[in-house]
């Protein structure tokens, strides 16, 4: 008979409980009878551990499951690995982090599991109310003042505005139209472009430029666009593009230093149709050639 929480056909297999087992026993060994793996500390490979997700973010980009499944398997050895540092620290074990990990799946989903007050489930509209909830329970578990809290110093500049604005979004501080979102982003870009005419300091221009990033980031939060992603990817298109100009020249037995910017936008505008030719081979559709 089974007593757990969730329905029975999304139980793991046997089979693979033991693949998950034996890894942490390797894990385990490794931290006895390898001299580099026995002096590591969560200090020393944290900076690993950053590079590992960045990895598995390029691989989900370039679509190469292959490769992902090599990095996500890099990033579990980190989680395992961290586990049984601290295990061996007296801290915690692998087996606390799954519980406290699964507990707070199913506190958060209510609408799911049921709410552990009155056992039914709580009845949602949608997405936006499913992140409300869960923003509002976080808020109650962890005591937090604000909402605002739980987003890391660390992340990168614009996937931090991104969460900021969608944790204030989730406690309904927020534009009630995307119309609204553009109205921002046109004023920001005037109070920027009316700065650089008059000829104003740095730190004036970065501030302001600072408020079009974040007004921009919000909008596109509203269209559905994470900026991090986006950005990224053009970031990716020009290098792809600008290594065809140089691979271009090189053929001509020219340099960049050779070449002038007319020539260069020529062989841009090739590395574009180029990459509109393989689109259509590949049947893709969606993404715009820019």
């Amino acid at each position: 008979m089974n007593n757990k929480i969730y329905d029975a056909q999304f139980a793991e297999k046997e089979d693979r409980l033991d693949t998950y087992a034996d890894f942490v026993a390797i894990v385990r060994q490794l931290r006895r009878d390898c001299p580099w793996d026995r002096e590591q500390t969560h200090e020393s490979v944290k900076h690993l551990l950053i590079e590992e997700a960045y990895e598995t973010v390029e691989a989900i980009d370039e679509e190469n499951w292959d490769e992902l499944k090599r990095e996500l398997g890099d990033l579990l050895l980190h989680v395992v690995f961290h586990s049984v540092i601290a295990e061996q620290g007296g801290r915690f074990t692998l087996k606390d982090v799954i519980e406290a990990e699964t507990e707070k799946l199913v506190r958060r989903h209510p609408h799911v599991f049921g709410d552990d007050a009155t056992g039914q489930r709580v009845k949602v509209d949608g997405v936006a109310e499913v992140l409300t909830n869960w923003e509002q329970i976080k808020m109650q578990e962890r005591g937090r003042r604000s909402a605002l809290e739980g987003v890391p110093g660390h992340l990168p500049a614009l996937l931090r505005a991104y969460r900021i604005q969608e944790k204030a979004a989730g406690v309904g501080f927020d534009f009630p139209q995307r119309e609204g979102a553009w109205e921002k982003v046109e004023e920001e870009i005037q109070e920027f472009h009316d700065l650089v005419e008059r000829g104003a300091a740095a730190p004036d221009l970065e501030y302001e430029f600072g408020d079009v990033l974040f007004g921009l980031v919000n909008y596109a939060r509203f269209v559905g666009v994470n900026p991090e992603n986006a950005l990224r990817r053009t970031n990716a298109k020009f290098v792809r593009r600008f290594q065809h100009i140089e691979r271009r020249l090189r053929e001509q037995g020219r340099s960049l230093a050779d070449a002038d910017l007319a020539s260069m936008d020529q062989l841009w505008d090739e590395a574009k149709e180029q990459e509109r030719e393989e689109a259509s081979a590949g049947g893709e559709t969606s993404r715009s050639a820019g």
